[in-house]
Order: C-alpha cells, then sequence, then structure tokens
C-alpha cells in the first residue's frame, strides 16, 4: 500500500527547479504533487508522478541524481483536529515520521496526505487498525483524474 516518490537534488540557483519540470514535460509525464526543501547549498525535490519508473528514466537521462522512496498516502478528515488525529495514532505506535505534504486534491471531506515513515508497514498497520484509510498508489493515481 505504498506510493512511489522521486527525489532529486537540486542546486539551490535560480533555474534549477523548472529544469527538471520541464524535462517531465516534454515527455508528457504530468507531476501529481511535489515538495521542495532547501538549504543554502542545495534543494531536495520530491514529486510523485503516475508512471514513476519512465519519470525516474527520463530524469536520469537528463543528468539528475534521482532515488526512489516509499510513502504512504492516507486520507485525514479536513477538520480542527484531523490531522492531530492520525499523528496520536502514529506516535502510540512508535513510528517516527521523516517528513509529510499534501496533495492539492481533496477525497470527499479528506484530505490526503504523504507520509514518509522510518517504518511504512508497521505505520500502515496502525493506521488501517483505527480506521484511517490508506491509499493505494494505484487508487491514488485515478484519484487525481478526477
Amino acid at each position: 500500500m505504498t506510493t512511489h516518490q522521486l527525489s532529486l537534488f537540486l542546486e539551490n540557483k535560480p533555474g534549477r527547479l523548472s529544469e527538471p519540470c520541464q524535462v517531465l514535460a516534454k515527455a508528457g509525464i504530468n507531476i501529481l504533487t511535489l515538495s521542495l526543501d532547501d538549504t543554502q547549498q542545495f534543494g531536495i525535490m520530491r514529486l510523485i508522478i503516475r508512471d514513476w519508473q519512465r519519470g525516474k528514466t527520463v530524469l536520469e537521462d537528463a543528468g539528475f541524481a534521482v532515488s526512489v522512496t516509499e510513502v504512504v498516502a492516507t486520507e485525514v478528515a479536513d477538520r480542527p483536529g484531523g490531522l492531530a488525529g492520525v499523528l496520536e495514532i502514529i506516535e502510540e505506535g512508535g513510528v517516527n515520521i521523516e517528513y509529510m505534504y499534501a496533495f492539492t486534491f481533496r477525497s470527499g471531506d479528506k484530505a490526503v496526505l504523504v507520509f514518509r515513515f522510518d517504518n511504512p508497514a508497521a505505520a500502515i498497520d496502525l493506521l488501517r487498525a483505527k480506521g484511517v484509510n490508506v491509499i493505494a498508489g494505484v487508487e491514488l493515481y485515478e484519484r487525481t483524474e478526477s
């Protein structure tokens, strides 16, 4: 029930962020969501695309160093305390969240968040046991089409 995420290290200077976006656009690959972290020297662009294998190849062929990471997408009640409730489940289970970010679409009355856990399988088990919907990659991609 994990989703594959691509991560690229980018030099922190003007124009560098647009380069991988242009490469993917020329290949006809749509970015479903992304996150960007930076320091003074470099940034990490994390993105989810439908055909991650092809995206990885296209980006590597363009000279980017790309790593693949498994992340977990979940529905979270889009109301005050919705995220706090999910975080409480994870904390009680002793699983560490390394980072997280959100999709731009909603699933009914819920937001969709992406989590990177130190133990994805344990996190999925914890969340499901408490009734939190974990979204499989295929389902996630289908939802972005609507």
